[in-house]
């Protein structure tokens, strides 16, 4: 008896989601597949692997994705994505824009609907934490052209994002040096990035884990440096507190006058939040190379909401409190006047200057340094990794699929550091002005990924009630659906839409246009032309395939739990074993 059928009828027998015998069939011969794999390794006598390859069915044994991510790698993983440029630096546009009680507000109203959508998400990829994330779920749950489309934005998104942290790295490092070559900074971060890409994922997970770690250290620090200076812990014993809330005030007026100025300042900030707020879209990338995907990554998904609320909300009030928003260097800064020496525009670095603190700057400094760095490398990780889900699901040629022995799936990597080249456009742009050409193009393209999770989850919905499947049976139910879904496909879709309102009303910019909605116009573009020339189609509700990798993967969480519980008998056995034989010789001489 093959060990690996058990399993899968069990499956069947709790979860009833079978609805037909093709289904059937096919999972029969992937778990027998499976099992005659597993009785031939037990036959030579080898250890049973304590990694899951999570593309067994179609990758040799030396390639494809390894499952080697741990929980903790995975909870830092998601910070460095999350967590770099936009929120120590690109920062003080939207303060200069909105004020500090405006600036609070967007964040606010940003981070709920990022919560409604880590609902959605959630729910999906911890049943099915596969290759490729949301892509790979829009491909398989909707439509072959959805797939494409968000796959080819995805890709775009993490790939500008790439050159978007090396412009700001070039302008982070221009604190202490004027004359630092701008292209030797180009160039080493893209050999660099493609050395720590190019070993194993479980050293890759590894430096990322330690870099992200310093993002968490920086955080700490900023916090305590706000809290500290003003309640008066400064070289000027001043005790600030609010004061830049007041004067000159919490909220702007921005392009226009009176509450209308106050709104547009308001709505300046919130057309920038998709940029610093993200996470969820980490979490369902790195899925497939996740150790126990049903436990870490639901750990993962779960503490999203304590990380908007404390580094973003957190976020937004301290760079509110420690500097104001009409502040010379920062305004020279934004308007390209200033950049040499300036902190990066950073308004912690602003602040410290201001108030006389000496080594603090450079410390700071140095640190923001490492999360920029570190946010890049998440980005190439994640690129390549969809363009690897991408060729898996024949949007791009097969030999993209080509994966080295430990796990990297090496054409992909090749591809992914050609974008990082778009960072030298600073030798003919201030950096200034190319970080906001990018900050543009990254925010729409982010929406568009949103906006691509809702659609998913609404299919994934309408399927789970078409096929009868009762949703409090799977490893992680979303709450307040499918209404939460809307509500956050409503406001993703209306913020893409209006983001670029400015060149509608007499203030046409052919820069500021092409800049906001090209990813938004390119997205249903890409759609229609996969669709037109594809033929494909929505894939109706009763015949969305929700078995799919499930089997493959409830086995494998069976195999690592009946490992643990096997160690944790050996353990027991080595430990407490010879007392319990000692006792019983002693129980026989007494008697």
């Amino acid at each position: 008896k093959s060990a690996g059928i058990v399993p899968l009828f069990e499956c069947l027998l709790e979860r009833e989601t079978i609805h037909s015998p093709p289904y059937i069939l096919t999972i029969l011969v992937n778990q027998t597949t499976m099992a005659t794999r597993n009785d031939e390794k037990k036959l030579a006598t080898t250890p049973t692997p304590s990694v899951y390859e999570g593309q067994a069915l179609q990758q040799p044994q030396t390639g494809g994705l390894h499952r080697r991510v741990g929980g903790r790698q995975i909870q830092l993983f998601t910070i460095g994505g999350s967590i770099g440029t936009a929120l120590f630096i690109s920062i003080g546009t939207a303060l200069f824009k909105a004020r500090p009680g405006s600036l609070l507000l967007s964040f606010f109203t940003y981070c709920c609907i990022i919560a409604l959508v880590n609902n959605c998400i959630a729910e999906m990829t911890v049943l099915m934490p596969v290759s490729g994330g949301f892509v790979r779920l829009a491909c398989n749950w909707v439509d072959e052209a959805l797939g494409f489309a968000a796959g080819i934005n995805f890709f775009l998104y993490e790939a500008i994002s790439i050159p978007f942290e090396i412009t700001a790295l070039n302008s982070i490092l221009k604190f202490w040096r004027d004359d630092i070559p701008v292209a030797a900074v180009c160039a080493a971060c893209i050999v660099i990035y493609a050395a720590l890409n190019l070993s194993a994922v479980k050293y890759y997970s590894e430096s990322e884990f330690w870099l992200s770690s310093g993002k968490v250290i920086l955080i700490i620090i900023l916090t305590c440096f706000t809290f500290v200076t003003m309640v008066g812990g400064n070289p000027q014993h001043d005790a600030y507190g609010f004061r830049y809330w007041k004067d000159p005030g919490a909220f702007a007026e921005w392009r226009s006058t009176g509450n209308l100025g106050r709104f547009e300042g308001f709505l300046a900030a919130l057309f920038f939040a998709p940029l610093p707020i993200v996470g969820p879209e980490y979490i369902s990338m790195i899925a497939g190379e996740a150790i126990r995907p049903r436990v870490n990554i639901k750990k993962a998904f779960k503490t999203t909401f304590s990380r908007l609320a404390y580094f973003f909300l957190g976020g937004a009030i301290c760079v509110g409190i420690v500097v104001p928003h009409n502040d010379p260097t920062l305004r020279a800064i934004i308007n390209g006047e200033k950049e040499s020496g300036s902190g990066a525009a950073s308004p912690y670095v602003i602040a410290m200057t201001n108030l006389g603190v000496g080594v603090l700057p450079h410390l700071v400094n140095a640190l923001i340094l490492s999360s920029v760095f570190a946010a890049g490398n998440t980005y190439v990780y994640c690129a390549s990794r969809n363009l690897y889900g991408l060729a898996l699901d024949g949007y791009i040629p097969k030999v993209m699929t080509r994966c080295t022995k430990s796990g990297v799936p090496i054409d992909c990597l090749g591809v992914t550091p050609v974008f990082p080249c778009l960072s030298l456009l600073q030798l003919s742009n201030s950096g200034a002005t190319v970080l906001d050409w990018l900050v543009n193009i990254l925010t729409s393209g982010g929406l568009v990924n949103l906006i691509v999770m809702c659609i998913v989850y609404l299919r994934f919905y309408k399927a789970c009630e078409a096929q009868g499947i009762d949703r409090t049976t799977l490893p992680y139910r979303a709450w307040f659906q499918p209404y939460s879904a809307w509500i956050a496909l409503f406001m993703f879709s209306s913020i893409a839409i209006c983001s670029g309102y400015t060149t509608f009303i007499g203030e046409f910019s052919a820069t500021t246009f092409f800049t906001r909605y090209t990813m938004i116009l390119f997205a249903p573009v890409s759609y229609c032309g996969w669709k037109l020339i594809k033929r494909t189609r929505v894939i109706p509700a009763k015949e969305v395939d929700l078995i799919w990798e499930r089997p493959e993967i409830d086995a494998y969480e069976a195999n690592l739990e009946e490992q643990e519980s096997s160690m944790t008998n050996l353990v027991r056995n080595k430990l407490f074993g010879g007392w319990k034989k000692a006792d019983e010789k002693d129980r026989e001489s007494q008697g």
